[in-house]
């Protein structure tokens, strides 16, 4: 697989037609269709099924087209550095993070780093755990943030913070007065929950000997939870670090047991030395942490 057959493939993909990734490429359609052949052969099966003139991918595509997707970020990654260099001579800082630091921590630490370095251009990459590492090991990103440790080589991790889970339910609800929420105050409640097959939520799940929430709604971001249970949508169970950084209003956030803990990681690609922006910014991260 080269990345003649990659690139080809993503065109099509994208424009959902030979003859428009042909035009999009500067090559003629026949060659689009000779490399799509090519690879679907020694991927070793079909990427479109061909009805009346018309293409259509298949499942398989779509789930190649996703691993296609992620490679791209990091030559999309090369080309801005490239633009940056060109630009202002200083570089350009690249950042993966998951979604729940991204959208509660990272803006207030860009603006805390942007008052040291407003010349330096940061591209802020968000995605999973998994994802997150695998950016940081090909050195996509130089620094990443994630929630959870994943088997992948090439990277170093160090602990950055473990928060315990709080409840978020809305300010006028009965619990809210609560110092202190455990599992069995929420039987009957409408429960918004993180989704299937995440680490937190089998720890969350696990936390229910004798579960009578009923689970109404699910979402993998929790700045959604905690919009939701502002809207008077149910309750449910958060990263402490959304809550403090959101204030959402109408919404409070309470102690939770037993204790779900929620960790947070800083992962740099093995065998390089920390660049001096890089630095800079996890120092930045630090002091934009909301404590309670």
């Amino acid at each position: 697989m080269n990345f003649k057959q990659i690139e080809t493939f993503r065109a099509v993909m994208l424009t959902r037609s030979m003859t428009l990734a042909a035009s999009q490429l500067h090559t003629s359609q026949p060659n689009v269709t000779r490399v799509i052949s090519q690879l679907e052969k020694e991927v070793g099966f079909a990427l479109f099924e061909r009805v009346a003139g018309r293409i259509t991918p298949t499942v398989e595509a779509e789930s190649l087209l996703v691993e296609v997707e992620r490679a791209f970020v990091g030559l999309e990654s090369l080309s801005d550095s490239a633009r940056s260099i060109k630009q202002s001579g200083t570089g350009s800082l690249r950042v993966g993070a998951v979604s729940s630091i991204a959208m509660s921590i990272i803006p207030e630490a860009m603006r805390l780093f942007t008052e040291r370095y407003p010349t330096v251009p940061v591209v802020i990459h968000t995605s999973g755990s998994s994802a997150v590492a695998k950016w940081t090991a090909l050195r996509y990103c130089e620094v990443g943030l994630v929630s959870f440790l994943s088997d992948i080589p090439g990277i170093e991790a160090t602990p950055l913070r473990r928060e315990r889970g709080v409840c978020v339910v809305p300010g006028n609800h009965r619990l809210a007065r609560k110092r202190l929420i455990r599992a069995a105050d929420l039987a009957g409640e409408r429960f918004i929950s993180l989704p299937q097959g995440s680490s937190t939520r089998l720890a969350t799940d696990a936390a229910f000997e004798t579960d009578e929430r009923q689970l109404m709604m699910e979402t993998p971001y929790a700045t959604t939870i905690c919009r939701m249970v502002g809207l008077g949508l149910g309750v449910g169970i958060v990263n402490p670090i959304v809550s403090r950084s959101m204030k959402i209003p109408g919404t409070k956030a309470i102690a939770f047991e037993p204790a779900i803990e929620f960790s947070s990681y800083v992962l740099r690609p093995t065998n390089t030395p920390g660049t001096r922006l890089a630095k800079a910014f996890l120092e930045c991260v630090d002091q934009a942490w909301p404590v309670e």
